[in-house]
């Protein structure tokens, strides 16, 4: 049995409490044979709901490491969690790469461009496979678009509890359709309603519409043929379970990585615009 170890900036979170048991059906679908087996957390009681990390770990039936090192030693692949703060992924990337060892690094995966780029320096000075994503970049219904041609223009809805932290998942889904070379962007913002606009070097347009309550939907044509727009239900996280672990098992990775660098460029970008609205940035 491989071992898996979570690094996490406090553990009892959505992420660290549902993907032990989502990569152990995942492992039963696939024929492998992991088990999340270690746990460290920068802090010790969560924020969110009060439990510890010995709390979590007993629950779980994992062990607590006492250092982020005692845990590289330990686990055989490594996942990077702290969703909600990706301010701390790059000081556990520089301890946890250092070791080689297959790793994801969770949504979002870094603050802004320098950082990430900073990460991909420290994967590559430790020759360590690594991947991050958004579970939505696995929705079904984006393979949907891959029949498209050329698209020439794209539209995605998403909700979230703001818009720094949940925009990522449009942008994943966005790089995933449209890959091309982006150029600026600007978002203009009504109410609660954000409205992100992504341009890009041929002439193809971006939608990115982001409110608390909109649900998830996509869109995409290729500016002769229209498609549907289509709310995205599919089981996103289980595909990314299952993702996850093909690449633990195989090391291969599911996706260019400079996607991930795209990602955060355009990130960065709307959020900026996001503080100065209906100013245009350039990429």
């Amino acid at each position: 049995m491989k071992k898996i170890g979570f690094v996490d900036y406090y553990i009892s979170e959505w992420h660290a409490n549902n993907y032990p048991a989502w990569m152990k059906d995942a492992c039963e679908k696939l024929g492998y044979e992991f088990e999340v087996a270690y746990a460290w957390a920068e802090i010790d009681k969560s924020p969110v709901d009060g439990v510890t990390t010995d709390e979590w770990c007993e629950k779980n039936g994992v062990q607590k490491c006492d250092c982020i090192e005692e845990l590289c030693e330990k686990s055989d692949m490594i996942v990077v969690l702290a969703p909600s703060n990706p301010e701390t992924h790059l000081r556990y990337a520089e301890k946890v790469l250092k070791y080689g060892k297959r790793t994801y690094i969770d949504k979002t995966f870094a603050p802004d461009y320098a950082t990430a780029a900073k990460i991909f320096e420290a994967g590559k000075a430790g020759n360590a496979p690594f991947f991050s994503t958004s579970a939505l970049r696995y929705a079904d219904e984006l393979e949907y678009y891959g029949t498209l041609s050329d698209v020439k223009s794209v539209i995605i809805t998403g909700p979230g509890g703001s818009f720094e932290e949940y925009i990522i998942h449009q942008v994943e889904m966005l790089v995933k359709i449209c890959q091309k070379k982006p150029v600026k962007c600007k978002v203009e913002t009504v109410g609660l309603t954000s409205e992100g606009t992504v341009m890009y070097e041929d002439g193809t347009r971006a939608k990115l519409i982001y409110s608390p309550r909109y649900p998830f939907t996509v869109y995409a044509d290729d500016g002769v043929e229209s498609g549907e727009q289509k709310p995205v239900v599919s089981g996103y996280f289980t595909t990314l379970m299952e993702e996850i672990l093909k690449f633990f098992e195989t090391g291969d990775l599911p996706f260019d990585s400079q996607q991930t660098l795209d990602c955060m460029k355009i990130r960065e970008a709307l959020i900026y615009g996001h503080d100065h609205d209906g100013e245009w940035v350039e990429l």
